[in-house]
């Protein structure tokens, strides 16, 4: 322990080398941490963050060096509680943490005795830049040191920290998932509109940027704007007979389109 009695976190190893490993990873050298090691179950990923990080790699779990002080999981959902066991056996007094959004703390109860949730609301992307500076982390801790010492972790990688329980996060998850994913599919079938019809999409960006400025002062309530809002029929109905081919998006426009004027 430090001398203020946190937990040390000097000594890291990044379990999974996706998105969230790699800006997260890279932000954790950048801070002044010591990543020791990458493991994931591919050679190609595995090798690609371990030499950006300029540290060694493994691709057996049984191999995952044993003297970190912090074990930071990035890894699928669904394979997360299969890696949790055999990781854990490496290095029982270390603290465990994974970065999932929607995955329980408790996931790690009856394995390890330090664990945790770090866990970066953002999208990410291996080939954008990520500030972490403006990246809210939602943190969760087996106890109060361990939650502090998560804490330090996340404010020194720049991020503002929040604490929150596994319930309060799955919900920050399908939040993020409206607010993010579904709106980006927004984007894609714009895209595929345009494209159609020979436009380019980069008309619609100017819109796009002012939309997602406008919510920064204003609630997403009061900003909405459009023919579903006031539920203009007569527009309404003439795009759904431009949608007349496409029975699938033509449902989709309706829908949302009822969602937003009953919200409204």
């Amino acid at each position: 322990m430090t001398a203020k009695g946190l937990l040390s976190t000097e000594k890291i190893v990044l379990v999974g080398a996706g998105n969230v490993a790699t800006h997260l990873g890279t932000a954790l050298r950048d801070a002044g941490y010591a990543v020791l090691q990458v493991f994931s179950r591919t050679e190609e990923s595995a090798s690609a963050l371990a030499g950006k990080l300029n540290c060694p790699y493994t691709t057996d779990i049984n191999q995952v060096v044993p003297d970190a002080e912090l074990y930071v999981v990035s890894v699928k959902d669904a394979v997360l509680a299969e890696v949790i066991p055999p990781l854990v056996r490496r290095n029982p007094k270390a603290l465990f943490v994974h970065t999932a959004g929607s995955m329980p703390m408790d996931v790690w109860k009856g394995e390890a005795v330090r664990y945790g949730v770090l866990y970066p609301m953002q999208t990410f992307s291996k080939s954008r830049a990520v500030d972490f500076s403006t990246v809210p982390f939602f943190i969760e801790g087996s106890g109060r040191e361990e939650a502090e010492a998560l804490k330090a972790v996340a404010e020194r990688i720049g991020g503002k920290v929040y604490e929150a329980t596994s319930e309060q996060r799955r919900y920050l998850h399908i939040a993020a998932v409206f607010a993010c994913n579904f709106t980006n599919h927004m984007y894609a079938l714009a895209h595929r509109l345009l494209d159609s019809h020979g436009l380019p999409f980069e008309v619609m960006l100017p819109l796009i940027d002012e939309t997602a400025r406008k919510v920064h002062e204003l609630p997403p309530l009061e900003a909405q704007t459009g023919p579903a809002r006031r539920y203009d029929e007569n527009v309404i109905g003439k795009h759904l007979e431009m949608l007349a081919d496409e029975p699938r998006l033509a449902e989709l426009y309706e829908k949302i389109s009822q969602s937003i004027h009953r919200l409204a």
